[in-house]
């Protein structure tokens, strides 16, 4: 096999095992409605389960990425996928809300350290030119958990109860760890990263204002996203059948958003992708505080929404890794604890304006923290550093 063909494998495994983590990730808000009700928990309450996994993964993924940056990638990896398959089972079989909490956070600490190495890795073995499409090759195993993931785990959870949503996250992990083990290849190192690496990148402003608007970008999309179930349950009508249909052509978006992403960042380069996507979601997320409207019409917002908001990651990537150099594992986990930084705040924040305003105004609210998401990208694009070119 040549090494072109092993990159290629490579990066089909890296895209399969993050699927996986995706459906674990976000499988939370297609069963929010038969979880809660199962643990006597509200939506807000039950939607908070995102808020713990979020905080869980932004504390943990930039310390375990440098803690194990003298570990054999494969290895650490392999690893890192088998605390997140333990996880879901613990998840599944949790008595409780507390502890199910806890195994949310089990399982954020395994994704927090596969994600961002996954990355780095695919990103190191890829011409310079075609890191941004690499980068949403790796990623779309995310957003195809999106398409037949999530959906299908709403289906199971409303079909079968909610932990049987779990056990689906749990039975494919299993064979991913094989995966890892037999297909990545042994020996891959690259120049390891440390505490010491962490704390520097911690320390520069400039460099943090860049990671940060992955935060502020993501956390307008889950002011809404966290609770879209309930929400089209209470002005839709929606029941299982509906929810599951709307999660699907977001799932269709994510896929389309997540080529078109890649596409546009090599193309146009990553401020313009952008600033493009930042005044997009401004416009569309608000539309959601309109609702009820036609089917049709709920359909092509949930569809440009998710294509707009999945076509963010591989700009923003490129452009931490252009700035990064040799430390781009720790800045990229940086960065993989901004989307979960993101969701927290997001998800809390909407949980907030449910109580004060009700859930309809989720969608305006969303559109408003885009707008502060679009100041954030003007003013970091002015103030980041220069691409860093040393250790």
């Amino acid at each position: 096999m040549t090494q072109a063909e092993t990159n290629r494998v490579l990066i089909l495994v890296l895209s399969a095992c993050n699927f996986v983590i995706g459906i674990g990730a976000f499988v939370i808000v297609g069963i929010l409605q038969p979880l809660g009700a199962d643990l006597e928990r509200s939506p807000a309450q039950a939607g908070q389960l995102m808020t713990v996994y979020a905080v869980g993964y932004a504390i943990l993924s930039p310390i375990l990425v440098s803690v194990t940056g003298q570990i054999g990638r494969r290895r650490i990896l392999a690893i890192s996928f088998g605390i997140f398959t333990l996880a879901a089972v613990l998840s599944a079989l949790a008595p409780n809300y507390l502890t199910l909490s806890v195994a949310r956070v089990v399982a954020a600490a395994g994704a927090g350290i596969f994600t961002p190495i996954a990355a780095a890795v695919a990103a190191t073995l890829s011409p310079e030119a075609q890191r941004a499409r690499v980068l949403a090759a790796v990623f779309f195993g995310l957003t195809l958990a999106q398409v037949v993931g999530v959906p299908a785990g709403s289906w199971i959870a409303y079909t079968f109860g909610w932990r049987w949503a779990l056990w689906l996250v749990a039975g494919l992990g299993v064979p991913c760890i094989w995966l890892i083990w037999t297909r990545v290849p042994a020996g891959l190192r690259f120049q390891p990263v440390s505490m010491a690496d962490l704390g520097d990148v911690l320390c520069q402003g400039r460099m943090m204002l860049a990671i940060m608007f992955t935060g502020t970008f993501l956390g307008a999309i889950y002011v809404l996203y966290t609770y879209i179930s309930p929400l089209l349950s209470q002005t839709m009508g929606y029941g299982g059948n509906g929810i599951t249909l709307i999660l699907i052509v977001f799932g269709l978006g994510a896929v389309g958003g997540n080529i078109m992403g890649g596409f546009l960042a090599d193309k146009l380069g990553w401020h313009k992708t952008l600033t493009v996507l930042c005044v997009a979601q401004m416009l569309i997320m608000p539309m959601f505080s309109l609702l009820p409207v036609a089917t049709g019409m709920v359909v092509l917002l949930a569809f440009l929404w998710s294509l707009c908001g999945w076509s963010f990651m591989a700009g923003q990537q490129l452009r931490l890794i252009n700035l990064a150099g040799p430390r781009a594992p720790v800045v990229l986990a940086l960065n993989a604890a901004a989307i979960y930084i993101g969701a927290a705040l997001g998800s809390g924040l909407g949980g907030l304006i449910i109580a004060r305003f009700g859930i309809e105004a989720t969608g305006l609210a969303a559109g408003l923290v885009s707008l502060g998401a679009l100041i954030h990208l003007t003013l970091s694009a002015r103030l980041s550093p220069r691409p860093a070119t040393g250790s």
